[in-house]
């Protein structure tokens, strides 16, 4: 939907953006972040031409926006910046409607769409739709600044550290319903900030910026499970992950290759093989992986014949958990089941590993490793 191609710009012989190519996908939220300086406020600026690049090219819909008409490209493209950017002589009716007025819609399309717009961004229309803009709080005033950017119905929109200026409690409730939001209209959208746990929480996609240039640019998840060097590391923050359990996944933390047994090992040679290898459970399998069931110690221990097969004595009921659990359904399941090893296995029920408390441990601590110690 959106292409930067060999982007770079220059000021005073300084190169603020260096040679940048990446791509938006048509209706994903992509937020440009980093430090101040980092040259994406200048990057998004480019897409509406506010600024100009040095060298490069813009596309949007495979089309180069530098051959388009500059009123028409911006008047298609949602723009919401940390001001609001609201006309404070008008009010807000006048503020939502003065592109669609431009655009020459018919005036019942015009105030039925204000109507729309102001029940989209959870502001009573009755209310809200005749006063100024001085007589809304500031995140009301940000919501119509929201809503204005949706009045031409544009497959892009920009957004500006838009949420900044607001306390935290205004900008945490922004923050959901522009995600609430997005899951409903799907337009592809553009967010600049500087504050990870808002991209984290909002994005799509993040694109992390340093000097000009593309550190890494990749889900939320992936960014915070496997920053691209130091430099990310340290943005992103060690333990940033652990204020988003969700993107802790079971296959992250599993043990791999869990001992496994076929259906007719017998008890003895069970037992034996639990000793071995220090365990108290074995997983019983088919050649194709396929969990069957599971044997313990305490089970065969009960058993006066040790030659019988593993299948007459294992457990074919039991909790299992997919590879793409998270660490809180995984906690809920162990909790609930007072279990002290689980299966994962995968949609066709083959085993991929397990999840042990001692591994569950063993994870929730690593949010504490290397944590300074307070003075």
């Amino acid at each position: 939907m959106l292409k930067f191609q060999n982007i770079s710009k220059r000021y005073n012989r300084q190169d603020i953006i260096s040679d940048m190519s990446f791509e938006v996908e048509k209706g994903k939220l992509v937020v440009l972040i980093g430090p101040s300086g980092c040259g994406k406020t200048t990057l998004l600026k480019m897409i509406n031409r506010l600024t100009k690049p040095t060298s490069g090219e813009i596309y949007i819909n495979g089309e180069d926006i530098f051959t388009k008409d500059e009123i028409e490209l911006r008047r298609n493209i949602g723009y919401v910046i940390q001001q609001t950017g609201l006309f404070p002589h008008m009010t807000v009716r006048e503020n939502l409607e003065i592109i669609p007025r431009l655009q020459k819609n018919t005036p019942e399309d015009i105030a039925c769409k204000s109507v729309e717009l102001m029940n989209m961004v959870g502001l009573d229309p009755e209310q809200y739709l005749d006063r100024y803009p001085t007589q809304l709080s500031g995140g009301q005033q940000q919501r119509v600044g929201v809503a204005r950017a949706f009045a031409c119905d544009p497959d892009l929109i920009l957004m500006d550290e838009p949420f900044s200026a607001l306390d935290p409690i205004t900008r945490s409730q922004l923050q959901e319903e522009l995600v609430d939001l997005q899951a409903k209209v799907c337009k592809t959208i553009v967010f600049v900030t500087h504050d990870m746990d808002e991209a984290v929480k909002i994005a799509d996609k993040i694109c992390f910026i340093h000097k000009g240039q593309i550190v890494q640019y990749d889900t939320p998840e992936e960014i915070m499970k496997n920053p691209a060097n130091e430099l990310a590391a340290e943005f992103v923050g060690k333990h940033r992950i652990w204020s988003s359990p969700e993107f802790i996944r079971t296959k992250d933390i599993m043990i791999h290759d869990p001992v496994c047994a076929s259906v007719n090992t017998t008890a003895f040679r069970c037992i034996e093989k639990m000793r071995n290898h220090k365990i108290d459970r074995l997983f019983i399998t088919d050649k194709q992986m396929h969990l069957l069931g599971i044997i313990t110690a305490k089970k065969i221990q009960s058993q006066a014949e040790k030659n019988i097969p593993a299948s007459n004595i294992m457990n074919t009921e039991f909790e299992t958990i997919s590879p793409e659990d998270n660490i809180i359904d995984i906690l809920q399941i162990v909790n609930g089941s007072h279990l002290s090893a689980i299966p994962v296995v995968d949609e066709s029920n083959v085993l991929q590993g397990l999840i042990t408390k001692s591994s569950l441990v063993t994870t929730l601590s690593q949010q504490y490793i290397d944590t300074p110690e307070e003075i």
